[in-house]
C-alpha cells in the first residue's frame, strides 16, 4: 500500500497543469505538494518530461532534504521548496517554472507595480524581486541559498506571504505558492499574466505609474477583506 498515494496524486496533476498553462516548455518547471502534518512533500522527480510523469514518479522528501519515499532523484529546486515550506507557515503547494514574461521581470531585476486592478485582486502590492545572489551563496548550496534568499526579501520588506504568494528570482524566475499544489500554480499562471500585462503597459508608456492606493486597496478588499463580495458564498 502506498501511503503517499494522495500526495503523489496532487503533485502529480499540479505539475501536468504546468505545460497545460503554458507556464514551461520541456522539464522546465515543478511543482510540490506538502503534507504539514507527516512534514513531508511530493515533489517532481528532475529532468522528466510532463508527459512521462505517473502519480508514483513523484517523489517524497522530508523537511531535511531526505527522500522518504521514491526511486527517482527529486528536483534540483527540492532545497528551495522545503526552505520555503519551513519559513513561511500555511502553504500547502509551492510552483517554479521558467513562463516567458516572469522570467523577462526577473532577469530585468525588477519587481512588478501594480499597474492595474488585474494586479491588485491578486495582491496590494508590487510583485518583489530578490537581489542578485551574492558569489559567497552560490558556492554555498545555490538552491538552498535561493530559499533563503526569497525568505529574507519578503522579511526585509515586511511582505506577507500569505497575501503575496509569488516572488521573482532576480536572474533566474518565478516561484509561487498557495494552500494547495493546484492553488500555487494558479498563482503561477497569475503572475505570468501580470508580468505580461505590464510589459505591454510600459511598452505604450514608458512612464506609467502604479495605481493610487485607493484603487488598489478597494480591488484587494472586495476578494479578500472582512467585507468581500466577489464571488458566491459556501
Amino acid at each position: 500500500m502506498d501511503t503517499y498515494r494522495t500526495l503523489r496524486e496532487e503533485a502529480f496533476e499540479a505539475n501536468r497543469e504546468i505545460p497545460r498553462r503554458n507556464l514551461a516548455i520541456y522539464t522546465w518547471g515543478n511543482v510540490s505538494a506538502f503534507d504539514p502534518r507527516r512534514g513531508v512533500f511530493a515533489i517532481k522527480p528532475s529532468g522528466i518530461e510532463y508527459d512521462l510523469l505517473t502519480p508514483k514518479s513523484m517523489v517524497i522528501v522530508d523537511l531535511e532534504g531526505k527522500v522518504v519515499d521514491g526511486a527517482y532523484r527529486p528536483s534540483s529546486d527540492t532545497n528551495t521548496h522545503r526552505v520555503l515550506y519551513r519559513e513561511f507557515s500555511g502553504l500547502g503547494g509551492i510552483t517554479h517554472t521558467h513562463s516567458a514574461y516572469a522570467v523577462a521581470w526577473a532577469q530585468a531585476c525588477r519587481p512588478v507595480p501594480v499597474f492595474g486592478t488585474t494586479h491588485a485582486d491578486h495582491g496590494a502590492r508590487e510583485v518583489p524581486c530578490t537581489p542578485v545572489m551574492s558569489p559567497e551563496a552560490v558556492k554555498n548550496n545555490y538552491e538552498l541559498e535561493t530559499g533563503n534568499l526569497i525568505v529574507e526579501t519578503f522579511r526585509k520588506g515586511a511582505v506577507d506571504p500569505a497575501h503575496i504568494t509569488m516572488v521573482l528570482v532576480a536572474g533566474h524566475g518565478p516561484f509561487a505558492w498557495g494552500r494547495t499544489a493546484a492553488e500555487s500554480v494558479y498563482h503561477g499562471a497569475v503572475l505570468e499574466e501580470i508580468c505580461k500585462m505590464a510589459l505591454l503597459t510600459l511598452s505604450i508608456n514608458p512612464a506609467a505609474e502604479s495605481l493610487p492606493e485607493h484603487i488598489i486597496n478597494k480591488h484587494w478588499e472586495r476578494k479578500h477583506g472582512p467585507g468581500a463580495y466577489y464571488g458566491q458564498k459556501t
